[in-house]
């Protein structure tokens, strides 16, 4: 063959390349595009008909995920490619990295599942794997939250599917937990009734229920008063605080001794 001919023949092949190339290049960006195009009106669209952002972000990310797979295929495609001969060996290597992480898989379901039983959507304060925090966001293999402490904590689906999920926000209202310990010679009926009247001045305690305010407990130092108002979770630890100074401010304006313990002692004769 003459080197004018092999000339032309390599010119020829190598620009055909370029041009391959060039198109795939041109596919992937214009593709990518397209499909950032549809994974937005798709979440617009269930925005508009309110669907619950935890449910949307989730069909987000699986969309994006199946759509690229399917342009990296269409693109191996346009080269000659048998892509047939590609699915097979992605389901293959699919078993086997399904082998190796199977927690990840798990992960994957537990989210999947999450999504029909619905324990808690975006925006709840939650309870999940032994970490507590705000729902920011609801992924294809983790929960995120923001823990109360602002730090931005990743859950697998796995951990939380598999443990106790408490959801704060579920209910309308949620109870604190305070204790007042009097000294022996307070009234503890004087008490529980004065430490009703502070926490019906406290900001956001609600009036229905109503705060419980009992006798908890006796001991050596005196009363133990139970102190319970109800509010909304957002309102929490305001209310927990301002709780401990209605206690502190009540027993200071009542003139009620410091408890101290005290006890007993017989002297036995020898």
């Amino acid at each position: 063959m003459e080197i004018s001919s092999i000339q032309t023949l390599l010119s020829t092949t190598l620009v055909d390349l370029l041009l391959k190339i060039g198109a795939a290049i041109l596919f992937w960006v214009v593709g990518r595009w397209i499909i950032g195009k549809v994974v937005s009106l798709m979440q617009s669209s269930m925005n508009r008909n309110h669907v619950d952002p935890t449910l949307t972000k989730y069909l987000g990310s699986i969309i994006v995920i199946a759509l690229n797979i399917a342009l990296v295929l269409g693109i191996l495609g346009y080269f000659g490619i048998q892509t047939t001969s590609i699915v097979a060996m992605l389901a293959g290597a699919g078993v086997a990295i399904g082998a190796a992480w199977s927690g990840m898989l798990g992960n994957f379901a537990a989210g999947a599942f999450m999504l029909v039983l619905r324990p808690f959507k975006v925006g709840d304060f939650v309870q999940v794997g032994g970490v507590t925090g705000t729902v920011h966001e609801l992924g294809l293999f983790g929960t995120t939250l923001v823990t109360p402490d602002n730090v931005l904590t990743l859950v697998g689906n796995g951990k939380v599917f598999g443990d106790t999920v408490m959801n704060y926000s579920a209910r309308p209202v949620r109870r604190v937990e305070r204790t007042a310990q009097l000294a022996g010679g307070v009234d503890a009926l004087d008490a529980i009734s004065k430490l009703k009247a502070a926490l019906a001045r406290i900001p956001n305690v609600a009036v229905e229920p109503a705060p419980e305010v009992s006798l908890l407990d006796l001991n050596l130092v005196g009363p133990v008063i139970a102190v319970r108002p109800y509010c909304h979770t957002d309102h929490y630890w305001q209310v927990y605080f301002d709780t401990n100074e209605a206690i502190v401010r009540t027993a200071r304006e009542s003139g009620w001794p410091a408890p101290t313990p005290t006890q007993i002692m017989k002297t036995m004769a020898i």
